[in-house]
């Protein structure tokens, strides 16, 4: 029987009591009622509501919410996050390893797997850039208006493949928010001689 009371009076202390149960704990205590008899009004262990009392009385003073915990020193402070944001997104393609060194140079010494954890926190992840033609503004502006054109064409009028001939590029990687994927410093341009393909585009019929 005993055994089963400290199990239930476990399982009871596993769920956090709201401030609002905490608050009724010490309302009832400073009206001079006794642990057991708050302990069953309010159907919390004994040994809970003695925890609350004394923590009220004399750990923080006035206040039954809970303290925040003290945790690990972080690495690097806001204003050093802040520039780290600032390099990445004025040159996406710049690595950890070249933040670190300018950081350094600035008198700001920190690791770069903390500097790639900073900005996989605020959703700078390092991602592949999408290859997009190398366009003059005069491509850009004449393929705007060929689509501006051909908008209400079916999805088949679109469809296309690419045969690659040689090998790709070595991989790049630049650092974006989630929907910046197609800005112009998130893309690599490609050229048709460069890696040497052969795009297919529209339908082929045979009557």
């Amino acid at each position: 029987m005993v055994c089963t009371t400290l199990n239930m009076d476990q399982r009871k202390r596993r769920k956090e009591l709201s401030q609002e149960i905490r608050k009724k704990i010490i309302d009832n205590h400073v009206k001079g009622k006794g642990y057991k008899t708050i302990s069953k009004q309010l159907d919390v262990p004994v040994t809970t509501v003695a925890h609350i009392i004394q923590k009220f009385k004399f750990k923080i003073r006035g206040t039954v919410a809970n303290l925040p915990g003290h945790g690990r020193r972080r690495k690097i402070d806001d204003k050093s996050k802040r520039r780290i944001i600032r390099m990445v997104t004025k040159e996406p393609r710049k690595t950890s390893k070249e933040i670190q060194g300018e950081l350094h140079a600035q008198g700001t010494s920190v690791s770069d797997r903390t500097i790639h954890r900073c900005l996989s926190q605020s959703g700078l992840h390092g991602r592949r850039p999408r290859r997009t033609p190398f366009l003059k503004t005069n491509h850009k502006k004449a393929r705007l208006e060929y689509a501006k054109l051909h908008v209400d064409k079916p999805q088949s009028f679109w469809e296309k493949t690419k045969m690659e001939l040689f090998a790709k590029a070595q991989q790049l990687y630049v650092h974006r928010w989630k929907n910046e994927a197609y800005q112009e410093k998130n893309t690599v341009p490609t050229v048709k001689h460069g890696g040497g393909s052969v795009m297919f585009w529209g339908c082929i019929w045979h009557r």
